[in-house]
């Protein structure tokens, strides 16, 4: 049995963008010659189901809430039943998108080969209103995370907000990040790229990036987490502003998924009762351990345990 952190409320995971993740690693990538790869691996993903794996790991119970169809429903479904976590899968016409990433060993370089999701029938999402609405009864914290697919009101997160009576972390971006605040989520993350492309203007230095905080502050979100890669991810709440510097890492072997285990962390010390600037710290330790990991989401609890005494959220 894994060793897991001290017991937490229940997690609730929610997001219309899963995706079926096929991972294979090369010595070198060549365009526009064949490449075989030299080892492959698959996994369920997507933000939401990332999120719902990396809580897991760390000990917390999850309840993930989606949407499934074709032939990666059912492999999702055995995989999460396989790690214990509670899977409410709405079935959909479209099917659930694979998405590919391609490692290669001699630049340690990843490439990610995206699909975007399929648009949701109108009866398949209130059937997932319905099932989101019953999901979150009980939880302690909610995470909303994904790219909305075509056709999805961009009011969609805004109305899981309504049903939602305990803290809720939005990860989004775009008008649907905006139509969402006005109900006040306790923590909002979009990277600088996406805060950028979202309030349409550019943000070439930290003093613009805290202004554009204090926009998404002002129209509504407790807390503003701004990650840029290996960058200081910067942090607006109501203690006022702060820098977090990223914890080294000796060697990365996949970054994807990380911004989805910083959801997962801070989601879980929010479930353990942590003030938000420690699950903070506890979501950046989990992102930082997710690198070193294969498939995101697969996390050592006590590995993460250990980084998140190490992060340090530095007033500016």
């Amino acid at each position: 049995m894994r060793n897991v952190l001290p017991y937490s409320g229940q997690i609730v995971a929610a997001g219309l963008s899963p995706a079926w993740q096929s991972i294979m690693e090369f010595e070198s990538l060549l365009i526009g010659e064949v490449n075989r790869a030299a080892q492959t691996w698959q996994c369920a993903s997507g933000k939401v189901l990332n999120v719902a794996v990396a809580a897991e790991h760390l000990g917390s119970p999850v309840r993930a809430v989606t949407v499934l169809g074709g032939p990666p429903a059912d492999a999702t479904a055995r995989e999460m039943a396989m790690l214990g976590i509670e899977l409410i899968a709405v079935p959909t016409h479209g099917e659930t998108r694979t998405c590919t990433t391609l490692l290669e060993r001699g630049t340690g370089q990843t490439t990610e080969l995206v699909e975007n999701a399929a648009a949701i029938e109108p009866d398949e999402l209130a059937a997932f209103v319905t099932a989101f609405r019953d999901a979150v009864t009980d939880a302690s914290v909610v995470v909303l995370s994904g790219s909305l697919p075509a056709g999805t009101p961009v009011t969609f997160y805004r109305e899981l907000l309504e049903l939602s009576s305990c803290p809720v972390v939005l990860d989004a971006r775009g008008p649907e990040l905006l139509e969402a605040l006005p109900l006040r989520p306790l923590l909002v993350k979009p990277n600088r790229e996406e805060l950028a492309k979202t309030l349409g203007r550019r943000l070439d230095n930290e003093t613009a990036v805290f202004s554009a905080m204090h926009e998404l502050h002002d129209r509504g979100a407790e807390w503003v987490l701004i990650t840029d890669g290996s960058r200081p991810a910067l942090v607006l709440g109501p203690e006022g502003c702060g820098r977090i510097q990223p914890l080294p890492v000796d060697r990365v072997v996949n970054p994807i998924g990380c911004g989805d285990c910083l959801a997962a962390g801070f989601a879980a010390g929010l479930a353990r009762g942590l003030p938000p600037s420690d699950a903070m710290r506890l979501g950046v330790a989990a992102a930082s351990e997710n690198c070193r990991t294969l498939l995101a989401g697969r996390l050592e609890p006590q590995a993460v345990a250990q980084l998140a005494q190490q992060v340090v959220l530095e007033p500016v």
